[in-house]
């Protein structure tokens, strides 16, 4: 009988390893008969469509290879020519993308985004409540440019330093926690004395280096103290062609490693000097997660899925000129503030209560010992960086550039510089990213008439080229994002072979019972839902099946879409409860500060608080921002065309 269960007990688990080969075979053998009983182009589009949302919900192939599956099975049913599936997968918005690839390919380069942080942080100061808002504020600033991920591990590493220097100095002294100091001059050279040997004794720290492709998330360790333990956070440094997770942004991400659930619970409240100390650090670690989802909606390049919805949108709607850079900066911008508020009073009061006289003063008087080390800790990562380079000036230059073109190339409320040329409609957002992208491969980054040997950008250049550009080919190379662009298409081609075959007529016909639900009840209804699938699922698979859908039913209802796809975009970014949920919370959870139900109880309140906030905007100031009170002539038409 033994032998007979351990037999049993060993298919199983070779069963469960091969789980992903058998789901791959199962699921389009399983789901065959549909195409060929009903043969018919509404039943092969359904049939292609169901098998690819398959395998990027259950991850049973890589999500770029799965968006590859319209590409061969479409003409196989004869649903679309294999030329005209072709050209679904390079649109507008892979030009917009390579553009701002180049732009962030510099930024990281010349370590422009760590200066940035460094500086805001410092303006922010060493006082709990008022660091965690600082981070949260440098966070959202640079996710408006560079993916989630990417700025997670940017930013991470260097507030992982910072709560070091607090565990530190918290071991060193426990019983000083409550000192003040007036700042006397003597009292600061003393503290910045000990603060030496702590640095040399007590704290190792390597982190982020100049691109992230070699972004490591290495962890900061203490020495050995009197007792004899190692503070180990388990975060293992890996590099981009490891990527195989979730990608939430467009730009390559580092692979996330969950440390094993024993080695994170070694960290026990025990090592942290107090309470207090392990409430601090999960606060600053949540927070910055949060912060780069924040900062990831407020433009259309902040994210992915963005992207995602402006390609599709504009692509079944080619008459409706109202989604652009500028439209949705105005849109999103409040949002964002209004969240980044809201998310940071409910991770104070979750993890530092309410006392926001204490955390939150400004007063320079009354400093612990351990702020004042904190921001001493600070201000060495900023020394370190030294004055500010002839390439930073240039790649600042090119990103205030870049941003004043896209905000006036049509705002809307006044001619923008595309009304200077005689034809209209030919010059995009991607024509902005793609020139100055391409500028950024002539311009020397050395200063110009100035020697080699006091030149600032010397200890990057790779060579002796005194005309080597800001970046080269390979630095883009690194940080395109080829999966993400796959991937886009791929939800191109669907939603080009629903409007083909008229799967998405078919679809709105089906959901004709909705049509006495309110607006506005509807689009509640779609937010909740892909904020709950997304917690499972990748976002852009998750938006990508969602979008032709809800475009269905805002057609069948006679409503306007956007009141139903801008909140459902912004909605699908708010897996924030899980390690799995998105990328920026692996990472956050691997450093091992926080755990699961800390997750899961600060991310169900950051979901509500950006559902209740989007459901508020779509309500309010998108209304005659999007003209949201009737059904615009650009559907109808759309609507009519479909049926025909």
């Amino acid at each position: 009988m033994r032998l007979e269960a351990a037999a049993r007990m060993d298919v199983f688990r070779k069963l469960w390893k091969a789980r992903k080969l058998i789901l791959v075979v199962f699921i389009p053998l399983s789901l065959l008969p549909l195409p060929l009983i009903r043969p018919t182009s509404e039943a092969s589009c359904a049939y292609v469509l169901i098998v690819t949302a398959v395998y990027w919900v259950s991850e049973a192939v890589p999500l770029g290879a799965a968006a590859l599956v319209p590409a061969f099975l479409y003409p196989l049913f004869g649903v679309l020519k294999s030329s005209e599936v072709a050209a679904e997968y390079c649109k507008d918005t892979t030009l917009l993308l390579m553009g701002v690839i180049c732009l962030a390919a510099s930024i990281e380069k010349w370590n422009l985004h760590k200066r940035i942080a460094l500086r805001m942080v410092m303006i922010a100061g060493a006082k709990p409540g008022m660091l965690v808002l600082g981070f949260m504020c440098c966070t959202v600033f640079l996710s408006m440019w560079l993916s989630n991920t990417s700025t997670t591990a940017m930013v991470m590493p260097i507030a992982e330093a910072v709560l070091q220097q607090l565990i530190c100095t918290g071991l060193a002294d426990s019983n000083n926690d409550s000192e003040t100091a007036d700042a006397p001059e003597d009292t600061s050279e003393a503290v910045s004395d000990k603060a030496e040997n702590l640095d040399k004794n007590q704290l190792e720290m390597f982190y982020h280096n100049n691109s992230i492709k070699d972004t490591k998330q290495e962890l900061s360790s203490i020495n050995e103290d009197q007792t004899g333990e190692v503070n180990g956070l388990g975060l293992k440094p890996v590099s981009n062609q490891e990527l195989t997770g979730h990608t939430n942004g467009h730009l390559p991400q580092a692979v996330i490693e969950i440390p094993n659930v024993k080695r994170v619970k070694t960290r026990r409240d025990s090592q942290y000097p107090t309470k207090r100390d392990h409430m601090i650090c999960k606060c600053l670690s949540l927070s910055i997660t949060y912060a780069a989802t924040i900062g990831g909606l407020i433009t259309i390049t902040g994210t992915s899925t963005n992207l995602i919805f402006a390609e599709q949108f504009n692509t079944r709607y080619p008459d409706a000129k109202v989604i652009n850079f500028g439209t949705w900066f105005i849109f999103s911008f409040p949002i964002a503030l209004i969240m980044l508020v809201l998310t940071w009073l409910w991770l104070h009061f979750l993890f530092l209560g309410c006392n926001f006289r204490e955390t939150c003063s400004l007063s320079k008087k009354r400093k612990t010992r351990r702020e004042m080390l904190s921001e001493r800790r600070i201000h060495e990562e900023y020394v370190k960086l030294g004055p500010i380079s002839y390439p930073e000036v240039v790649t600042g230059i090119f990103f205030i550039l870049m941003t004043l073109l896209w905000f006036t190339r049509d705002p809307g409320f006044v001619p923008g510089w595309t009304s200077l040329f005689e034809k209209k409609g030919y010059r995009t957002d991607a024509t902005v990213s793609v020139f100055l992208g391409f500028l950024l491969f002539l311009i020397p980054a050395r200063r110009p008439f100035s020697s080699s040997s006091s030149s600032s950008s010397d200890r990057k250049t790779d060579d002796d080229d005194p005309l080597a550009p800001m970046i080269n080919w390979k630095d883009f190379q690194r940080l395109m994002p080829w999966e993400i662009v796959i991937l886009v298409g791929g939800g191109y081609a669907l939603a080009a072979g629903c409007k083909v075959s008229g799967l998405s007529v078919w679809i709105g016909q089906q959901l004709e019972p909705m049509s006495g639900l309110p607006p506005w009840a509807v689009t509640l209804l779609a937010c909740l839902l892909v904020s709950a699938v997304t917690e499972f699922a990748s976002n852009p698979a998750t938006l990508t099946v969602f979008l032709p859908i809800l475009s269905a039913l805002s057609e069948t209802l006679h409503t306007n879409p956007l009141h139903t796809l801008i909140p459902a975009t912004m909605c699908v970014s708010f897996g924030v409860m899980l390690p799995v949920g998105n990328p920026p919370n692996a990472i956050v959870f691997s450093y091992g500060h926080v755990q699961i139900r800390d997750m899961v109880k600060a991310g169900f309140g950051v979901n509500l608080i950006g559902v209740a906030v989007v459901m508020l905007a779509i309500t309010t100031w998108g209304v005659p921002l999007f003209n949201l009170t009737e059904f615009p002539a650009w559907a109808m038409t759309r609507n009519i065309t479909g049926i025909l």
